[in-house]
């Protein structure tokens, strides 16, 4: 990429992003290279993150603010998903779609698994005496299947019709 006088210019970052998941997903072990997608990846990298922003938050606010753990929960799940939707939405799914119907979709889809899972799970297992962390811990890993999976074929899903297609390293959407 060049701009009008010759100088190279930098791939934006999502684009960088989406090819170091591309290069990563290419090179999985034991076949998974082949069924592994590479926006798999780019969620678990970014959910990844978030997830700590969210642990971090739960302990600050519970162990140093002294707030219950269901509001420790809470206030942590907040900021960390609505991170996670603003990351996934520009650097893993690339989406262009209008963003108010994909956050009201992604709104609906974090309210059941704040309900059944988060609480449910996590909530429950620390109210069964597990400690809050670990509880969170086991509720994130239901968490992390749901959300992708919503994520992938609700939230940012493409329409009808076009797909992605990686043509000679070049990620490109074709309707």
């Amino acid at each position: 990429m060049t701009d009008q006088g010759g100088v190279p210019r930098r791939k934006p970052v999502a684009d960088r992003f989406s090819d170091l998941c591309d290069a990563v997903a290419r090179r999985l072990p034991f076949g998974l290279s082949r069924v592994v997608p590479p926006n798999f990846l780019g969620f678990a990298a970014i959910n990844g993150f978030t997830f700590g922003v969210d642990l971090l938050l739960l302990t600050l606010a519970h162990s140093w603010l002294d707030l219950p753990v269901r509001v420790s929960i809470t206030v942590g799940y907040a900021i960390a998903f609505s991170l996670s939707f603003v990351l996934n939405r520009w650097l893993n799914f690339h989406s262009h779609a209008p963003v108010g119907r994909q956050a009201l979709l992604f709104f609906i889809v974090i309210l059941i698994n704040y309900a059944v899972i988060l609480l449910g799970v996590g909530g429950g297992l620390a109210a069964l005496g597990l400690q809050y962390h670990v509880a969170r811990l086991i509720a994130g890993a239901c968490e992390a299947v749901f959300i992708y999976s919503a994520m992938r074929w609700v939230v940012f899903a493409k329409p009808a019709g076009s797909r992605r297609a990686t043509i000679s390293g070049q990620t490109a959407i074709e309707e």
